[in-house]
């Protein structure tokens, strides 16, 4: 009898933890809809394209221009996930930027995928520059690699803002004064061979 009461209890923890499971996951709404790229604008430079489910990005040496491509909405507070690949060249993840007439296209915090142990760090362009580069033992933990598939969590509630890569913490901004809303997007860095590739992005507002 003890033993299948504890099973039991063991079955109904698992049941719970599913449920509410389920339930934090339905708070996160797509960005991305797997078939296009409505809800989203490019910047003048490279080329975006939805392939199998897939954003793609792709650019010639020859293109100076960062392409960037943009969510129409711009938002606070959030956490956001995202799939990532990095095939060629230094893309990144924006978020709280705004649009600028110059060739970088916007100013705002930029989280780093490239192909070097600075992806996760956290980029303000038209701002502070580096605000926080991974350690050594960081980037050895998250386990990221050239040309496979990662992932991404990013959350921005006010002045905090956490960036985890594989699950691993690369960047944590505590009480930041800087950007508190925003445009999210993607970068293809310009006067590189880029290609990059972006899937189940999705956000939940906090």
């Amino acid at each position: 009898m003890k033993n299948r009461f504890t099973l039991r209890l063991i079955l109904g923890l698992f049941l719970v933890t599913g449920v509410a499971t389920q339930a934090a996951d339905a708070k996160f709404k797509p960005l991305f809809n797997g078939k296009n790229l409505k809800g989203w604008e490019p910047t003048p430079g490279g080329k975006w394209e939805v392939k199998n489910g897939v954003i793609v990005g792709t650019s010639p040496k020859s293109e100076r221009r960062h392409g960037i491509l943009l969510t129409k909405k711009r938002f606070k507070d959030f956490v956001v996930k995202a799939k990532f690949r990095v095939l060629h060249g230094d893309s990144g993840f924006y978020f709280r930027v705004d649009r600028v007439k110059s060739g970088v296209s916007v100013h705002g915090f930029q989280v780093e995928i490239d192909e070097t142990d600075e992806t996760g760090g956290l980029y303000e362009t038209g701002g502070r520059g580096w605000v926080h580069q991974p350690t050594a033992e960081v980037a050895k933990k998250r386990a990221y690699k050239k040309g496979e598939w990662s992932d991404l969590e990013l959350t921005a509630k006010g002045g905090d803002i956490t960036v985890k890569i594989n699950g691993v913490v690369s960047t944590k901004l505590t009480n930041d004064k800087s950007r508190k809303e925003g445009q999210i997007g993607m970068q293809l860095h310009g006067s590189q061979v880029m290609h990059v590739e972006y899937k189940d992005i999705q956000l939940k507002p906090l």
